[in-house]
């Protein structure tokens, strides 16, 4: 399997707000930068259409490490809220529907197509990748966004 390294990071000007994601994948030499926009969103929906989107990108399956300074996006997988909130018809412990099921099932689409582990990074730090990843995913917002 192809081995493949994705960054990602979301961001989102007020909670809700216009928000705006951006990813980085790179496979042996290669490198493409990706973001997109959107103009009433959260900023935890922005963290997981940072990855879909990456992921959208692969061809065939591969052997994937992503990246990411979100821990609502990693700890779901390494904490094994996903496989819990699966058993419970996506109700969380706290009797409340789990939000954002629409894209957390696509990520578990594409867990099914890929092998991916979920890494967990520390945000505004000295990554360049993660960086570079905020960096795109707020250049969305300035470019659309007009007060």
């Amino acid at each position: 399997m192809k081995q493949v390294i994705i960054y990602t990071d979301g961001a989102c000007s007020g909670n809700p707000g216009p928000g705006g994601w951006g990813a980085i994948l790179m496979y042996k030499e290669k490198k493409l930068e990706l973001s997109g926009y959107e103009a009433y969103t959260t900023n935890n929906r922005m963290e997981l259409l940072a990855p879909i989107q990456a992921l959208s990108r692969l061809k065939e399956p591969c052997d994937v490490k992503i990246y990411s300074d979100s821990a609502y996006l990693v700890n779901a997988f390494r904490q094994n809220w996903l496989v819990n909130w699966q058993k419970r018809n996506w109700i969380k412990s706290d009797k409340k529907p789990v939000e954002n099921q629409d894209l957390w099932k696509k990520i578990l689409e594409f867990t099914a197509i890929h092998r991916i582990e979920w890494i967990k990074v520390k945000g505004h730090a000295d990554n360049p990748y993660n960086n570079r990843c905020d960096e795109l995913a707020t250049g969305e917002i300035k470019q659309h966004y007009i007060r």
